[in-house]
């Protein structure tokens, strides 16, 4: 940013007139004003200069009556005067008046005042016109010994700048530098001086380093980090110096800054591969995570953790770090748990899973104690998820979490109840041993279950896993604990009735005076019930939710009756027994029935559900081996299938997520040795220290880095045409949360082109961070403008403008080139995630914005469709793949994707192929799109409709 940019916030508010003022006008307040009114006329002068006016009048006014003046605020000013102001003539000599100038600021070299010295080297820095620098080098010379550090360090900066521009002016610079880095003593000084050397003599950079290599700890952290960016620039160029500055790296892993300390794990880890290497890299991240306060930081940390994990070599070195890693669960931050948690699961292995899952079960309990915050129950869920997969990739530990997750059954928070209930699900199942266990806890916590959701889970596990008569009686037990007196609707209506019972209170109540019938007066006491109205909660829990007119739970109950029932048969050789526990069953699947059509519910019983218990009470009625056989082994062998399919996806998966991590390498591929590679052969591949910049902006900064040329072509946009006098295309470069514009600007005409302006706008959730800065262009000359875009949310954005300049020597208006529109693709930002049925379905019903694509394409297959559109839109299918098999002629499935900005996008595909149309007709359906933001939502619905059709090769 230029020093014109830097006081836009002070010259903002100056006081316009409706019309720009007159030369004459602002050559009068110059000549004639005092000094506040010279600084108002300058301010204007500079405003005006920098809308592209040209005031070649005011130059030499302002040289006479302002540029003498030792106000603070005018020499600021005239700083940025001097930087705007054109100093050649048209044929680009630089103008006689210019001489004055540098006499004028010879002399503020030589100020007393620190601060005018200071400000006049940073001016200095952005001077282009090697006769203006010349007859000052003795006086910026003399600026590195002065006594002030300001003074000082600017003094490194401005002969930098003169030795990078203009080598001829100051070609000891290096040595001069190398001389004053020695005997300096303040930071910031050091700092620069010792940048100025890597990159205008990195030996003597080497050299001095070499000398206080011990001492770097006791440094300042700018000039730390300064040291680590020249040690990783010098080992990957030369490996042979790795082991020279490897300790300076591992020293500065112990700074006091966060950011050197950063800086040098990521450097230890790219120098070296050694496990004590990686382990210290790692602790250091870890220990970062652990004090950084911001979430931001820790979320960019724990990433790094995450790339080390990536690597196969690094991961076992990072397994004996799980214990340090599950420290960070100790943040608040719900999004840094999730990150932890997961990458725990990912490096847990058979020797520390007892030490992880002992870990989880206490922060489980602390849940319990805690205050309810709004992130707590979501990290509750989070840690039975943790534990679910510990426990189904290592079945010992099954038995030590089963008890502490069944709590949670009776828990408020439905989410991480469901997770527990689908855990013992699963359990149950694939562990024999497990099933007394798990019957024993289910049966202690069934009373207090207060989800009906989780009630009818329940129901099912206890109808289809319990297997002895003592397990059998004891569900029966609870299910009518848990209906209360029966029959219901006469207990129901004896309380609606208040009809006394033994137990109820009986109290006197006030006095009444009646008359008789003989006409006399009587006292009589009137008796009142005190009998409590029962309230709801204090039902037993089935019960409330038949009454509520939830009638679906009465229909699982009677299928768990009819498992339970028919077990008890085969189990019991006494008819008599046989008939009074079918009996009882049969009797409370009446009793609901009859709850049901009565006027009692809230809601009255569906058709389906007394369908369903009708059947149940049929085939009791009956006992047949054929319903034997449905209810107690096909309902299991179902579970079984799909807890199998989902075993198999889950191990597809991690198959290849390890396939993309191992390097495959054939018994024939040559050895590549970097020491035996030629010099022209090693400069032409890729600097690694831009790669890995490229890997740190994201996933598209990672593709580019495996072909960075064809991936800039694509980028690139045509803006103008090749007949405009101004030729201009961009490269869109993005990254994750800015968009960086490389506009090339090429003059095509034989003028030259002044004030030069590329004019941007946004559309959409777009800002422009600043305004590119105007600039010369010789005839035939091209230049790169650079501007910034921030992107605050996952939408279509489109970025507009022109080209403005002046040509040099004529007097009309200013040219404009009307630029083509850039438009920001929204799969940039998107990228496929997974998520539960369970989330899928909350975050459907949450969700406002809805968009509904008709499907409109060419492709004939339903298979091929559904593939084009996950290619297209970068989502990720939640369907089965089993689940998609076969052919019927329809297919439904469910579609998922997170964007870098943490927004969700839901979509569901509903698709049939008309086969009465022929077997060459196109799919037909929707596809519905839901997500939280409308732009996401209509941008994701765009972008579908765009690449529904497939285009023919």
């Amino acid at each position: 940013m230029t020093a014109a940019e830097n006081v836009c916030y002070t010259l903002i508010n100056v006081p316009m007139d409706s019309e720009p003022p007159s030369e004459i006008s602002l050559k009068n307040d110059l000549e004639k004003g005092d000094v506040k009114l010279k600084t108002e006329a300058l301010k204007k002068v500079i405003i005006m200069i920098l809308n592209g006016e040209k005031l070649p009048g005011l130059l030499m006014t302002i040289i006479r009556f302002v540029l003498p003046l030792q106000d603070h605020t005018i020499k600021k000013l005239l700083l940025v005067f001097w930087e705007i102001v054109p100093k050649t003539t048209p044929d680009g000599r630089l103008l006689q008046e210019m001489i004055l100038v540098c006499d004028a600021y010879r002399k503020d070299l030589q100020h007393p005042n620190e601060f005018i010295r200071g400000s006049t080297l940073r001016f200095l820095c952005k001077l282009k016109e090697a006769e203006l620098l010349e007859p000052l080098m003795p006086a910026i010379r003399a600026c590195l010994e002065h006594r002030h550090s300001y003074v000082r360090r600017n003094a490194v900066l401005a002969i930098y700048t003169i030795y990078r521009n203009f080598e001829h002016l100051i070609p000891d610079a290096p040595e001069l530098i190398h001389d004053f880095l020695v005997n300096e003593k303040d930071a910031s000084c050091k700092r620069n001086a010792f940048m100025m050397l890597i990159h205008a003599d990195q030996d003597r950079a080497l050299d001095y380093l070499s000398t206080c290599i011990d001492q770097v700890q006791t440094f300042g952290d700018i000039l730390q980090l300064v040291i680590v960016e020249l040690i990783y620039k010098v080992c990957h160029a030369n490996p042979s110096e790795r082991a020279r500055f490897i300790r300076c790296i591992y020293n500065l892993l112990q700074s006091s800054s966060p950011a050197v300390k950063y800086e040098a794990a990521g450097t230890l880890v790219t120098l070296s591969s050694a496990p004590t290497a990686i382990k210290a890299a790692a602790q250091c991240y870890i220990d970062l995570i652990i004090k950084e306060s911001d979430n931001n930081v820790k979320l960019i940390v724990l990433d790094r953790l995450i790339e080390l994990k990536e690597h196969p070599s690094h991961e076992r070195v990072l397994q004996d770090l799980v214990m340090d890693i599950l420290r960070v669960l100790s943040t608040p931050d719900l999004e840094v748990r999730k990150k932890t948690l997961q990458l725990a699961l990912d490096l847990v292995s058979s020797r520390n899973v007892e030490e992880l899952v002992i870990v989880l079960k206490k922060e489980v309990i602390k849940t319990n104690n805690v205050t309810e915050h709004e992130d707590t129950d979501k990290y509750r869920q989070l840690l039975v998820r943790t534990l679910h997969s510990c426990s189904v990739r290592f079945p010992d530990m099954a038995a030590n979490v089963i008890p502490v997750l069944m709590e949670f059954l009776s828990d408020n928070n439905e989410a991480a109840a469901a997770d527990v209930l689908e855990f013992v699900r699963e359990a149950i199942q694939r562990f024999d041993n497990l099933r007394p266990l798990i019957v024993e806890k289910m049966l202690e916590v069934f009373h207090a279950i207060k989800s009906v959701k989780i009630y009818r889970g329940a129901l099912w596990i206890l109808g289809e896993y319990c297997s002895t008569k003592e397990d059998i009686q004891s569900v029966m037990t609870e299910v009518r604990r848990s209906l209360g007196e029966i029959p219901i609707v006469e207990s129901e209506i004896k309380k609606e009735a208040g009809e006394l019972k033994p137990e109820e209170e009986v109290s006197v109540g006030p006095a009444q005076k009646l008359v008789t019938e003989m006409g006399t007066y009587a006292t009589q006491s009137a008796l009142s019930s005190s009998r409590p109205a029962k309230k709801e909660e204090d039902r037993p829990p089935l019960r409330g939710f038949l009454l509520d007119g939830d009638f679906f739970v009465a229909a699982s109950l009677a299928t768990t009756l009819t498992k339970i029932a028919l077990r008890y048969v085969s189990l019991v050789q006494e008819k008599k027994k046989q008939n009074s526990f079918i009996s009882e069953a049969m009797l409370l699947m009446a009793t609901i029935l009859h709850l049901g059509k009565s006027s009692l519910p809230k809601k009255p019983i569906t058709d389906d559900d007394v369908d369903r218990i009708s059947l149940c009470l049929k085939v009791l009625s009956e006992c047949s081996p054929l319903m034997n056989d449905i209810f107690n082994k096909e309902c299991r062998r179902s579970l079984s299938h799909m807890l199998s399919a989902k075993l198999e996806e889950e191990k597809l998966s991690q198959k290849k997520e390890s396939e993309k991590r191992n390097v495959t390498v054939q018994p024939d591929d040559p050895i590549s040795f970097m020491q035996l590679t030629a010099k022209n052969e090693m400069s032409s591949k890729e600097d690694q220290f831009q790669l890995s910049l490229l890997a740190a902006m994201g996933n598209t900064q990672r593709k580019e880095a495996a072909d960075p040329l064809a991936s800039k072509l694509n980028k690139v946009t045509q803006l103008t045409g090749f007949s405009d006098p101004v030729y201009a295309e961009a490269y869109v470069h993005v990254n994750q949360y800015d968009i960086v514009l490389d506009v090339l600007v090429v003059n095509q005409t034989s003028d030259t082109l002044q004030n030069c302006t590329l004019e941007l706008a946004t559309l959409g959730d777009l800002k422009l961070v600043e305004k590119p800065s105007p600039l010369t262009l010789a005839p035939h000359d091209f230049a790169n403008i650079k501007a910034n875009v921030k992107v605050a949310s996952t939408e279509n954005g489109i970025i507009f403008g022109n080209i403005v300049y002046d040509v040099s020597g004529a007097a009309s208006d200013r040219n404009c080139v009307v630029l083509s529109d850039i438009h920001i693709d929204i799969m940039d930002y998107i990228q496929p995630a997974s998520c539960t049925d369970a989330e899928f379905r909350q975050m459907w019903a949450e969700f406002e914005w809805e968009n509904k694509v008709t499907v409109n394409t060419n492709i004939i297959d339903l298979n091929e469709y559904l593939q084009h559109i996950l290619k297209s839109t970068n989502m990720k299918c939640l369907t089965p793949e089993k689940a998609l098999s076969g052919y019927c002629g329809f297919m439904a499935a469910n579609l998922y994707a997170r964007s870098i900005f943490g927004e969700d996008a839901l979509a569901n595909v509903s698709i049939e192929k008309p086969i009465h149309l022929g077997p060459e007709a196109p799919v037909t359906g929707h596809i519905r799109i839901r997500a939280k933001s409308q732009g996401m939502a209509l941008s994701l619905g765009d972008k579908i409709n765009l690449s529904q059709k497939k285009t023919s090769l």
